[in-house]
């Protein structure tokens, strides 16, 4: 492995590469946006069922930097923040946008074929309140493809530590995701936590999973800088 030296001037925002600096000022850009507008943001670029009249073909993608609160977008980039500087440096800029939209991708088309099965009960049941309610309602956030980010880092990090705010649990990342995985899985199933998008959130790991394992498998994971 070469090394060589690089004097950093540009501050703190010049040490996060690219990619990962890039999709946080662009979310917090569109989040600013929808703060001002936030009915015309979120009927055009939140992600609709695809027979709802509000759907258009570029929610696939642009839902991945709608968020709706502070709260929700503050947790989201901060988790980017912490676990995508790491990932990109590793496996390169470019491996990494594409790692990270695929993810999101993902995690889109799990959550409508999730919808869609909901859809089919609804229609059998006759229950047209439902039907209504799903074709109304958006999904967004950037949650399934940072939490593809995130089991893409405890891949190449399975044993670093992790704790919790809450509960302050501190467990290997290995660990950590696979609890995530099951809390997401069990949680989306039985709908405890209402309005959050479990299956978009599994769809983005699972994913991040098959992505890590096709590129270790061709031997090509690592960026080559990095060799």
């Amino acid at each position: 492995m070469s090394y060589y030296y690089q004097e950093n001037r540009g501050g703190f925002l010049s040490s996060i590469p690219p990619v990962t600096k890039n999709l946080i000022l662009v979310n917090i850009i569109i989040f600013i946006a929808t703060l001002i507008n936030e009915n015309f943001m979120i009927g055009k670029f939140g992600l609709f069922y695809p027979s709802s009249p509000f759907f258009h073909w570029w929610q696939v993608i642009t839902h991945m930097f709608m968020h709706g609160g502070f709260f929700h977008i503050f947790f989201n980039m901060y988790t980017l923040f912490i676990f995508g500087v790491v990932v990109e440096r590793i496996i390169g800029s470019k491996k990494f946008v594409l790692f990270y939209f695929i993810c999101g991708l993902g995690a889109a088309a799990l959550q409508l074929g999730t919808q869609y099965l909901e859809m089919q009960a609804f229609i059998s049941a006759g229950a047209t309140e439902s039907i209504s309610a799903l074709k109304s309602t958006p999904t967004v956030g950037a949650s399934g493809a940072i939490y593809g980010v995130l089991i893409g880092y405890a891949m190449l990090f399975p044993q670093s530590k992790m704790t919790l705010i809450f509960p302050p649990v501190t467990l290997s990342a290995k660990w950590m995701v696979i609890i995530f995985a099951a809390i997401e899985l069990f949680t989306g199933v039985i709908g405890w936590v209402d309005g959050v998008a479990h299956f978009a959130h599994l769809g983005g790991m699972l994913i991040g999973w098959l992505m890590i394992i096709w590129w270790r498998k061709r031997g090509v994971l690592f960026d080559q800088n990095q060799i």
